[in-house]
């Protein structure tokens, strides 16, 4: 039987242009603003057409120790050339990018799902220390 995580994919960003790159400090302090940043296609653009695009970004964060994620942010990407007339004739399209910031008491992991129309569920993750 399949689970979630068995959707979830996988791969290095500056060779896949579905891969969530999440940008971040690697150091914060204890009730600081921690900014994170989460773009898909960084290296290698990811179309952005109505038939093709990224539809959402959501990112998380495990603490360290703890057993489940807090839903930090999750943004609809909803503009991707479609219009009244047909697809790909309208001259607005949502750019696949997130920025947020947070506080935390503990270390943890970030982690960033996005959602591809035609190519599914894309996972990245990075460790932050918190002192």
């Amino acid at each position: 039987m399949a689970t979630a995580k068995d959707m979830l994919q996988s791969a290095d960003w500056k060779l896949e242009k579905h891969m969530p790159v999440i940008e971040a400090q690697d150091l914060a302090r204890k009730a600081e603003a921690i900014n994170i940043s989460v773009s898909v296609g960084k290296e290698i653009p990811h179309p952005n057409t109505t038939e093709h695009h990224i539809a959402w970004i959501a990112a998380y964060f495990l603490p360290k120790g703890e057993k489940f994620t807090y839903l930090l942010a999750r943004s609809e990407l909803s503009c991707h050339g479609a219009s009244t007339l047909g697809p790909n004739t309208s001259t607005i399209y949502t750019q696949p990018s997130v920025t947020l910031n947070f506080k935390s008491e503990k270390s943890g992991t970030i982690i960033a799902i996005s959602q591809c129309n035609i190519h599914g569920l894309w996972e990245a993750s990075r460790e932050i220390t918190v002192e």
